[in-house]
């Protein structure tokens, strides 16, 4: 996760990150800004993990963008041929 991060932060689309442990779900959340609300949040549901995989990438509006079993697959979404940033 964080080698992606550092790629995005070198590249100028992102700035910030969270991480938030809860008791169902661990996130890790990027930033354009610090106060604004996340663009991306990177989830790990041990809860899903047997039927739709534990890993997911979620987009600002809530929309699952990627889901799978590994966190590897998951992030694929950020490579740069397939990921452009808008706006």
């Amino acid at each position: 996760m964080l080698r992606v991060y550092g790629r995005m932060v070198i590249a100028g689309h992102w700035r910030d990150y969270a991480i938030e442990g809860r008791e169902d779900v661990a996130l890790f959340a990027v930033f354009r800004r610090s106060g604004e609300t996340p663009l991306y949040r990177i989830e790990k549901r041990p809860g899903l993990r047997a039927v739709q995989g534990g890993w997911s990438v979620v987009g600002r509006g809530g929309a699952i963008l990627r889901r799978g079993h590994e966190l590897a697959q998951v992030l694929r979404i950020f490579d740069r041929a397939r990921f452009r940033i808008i706006g």
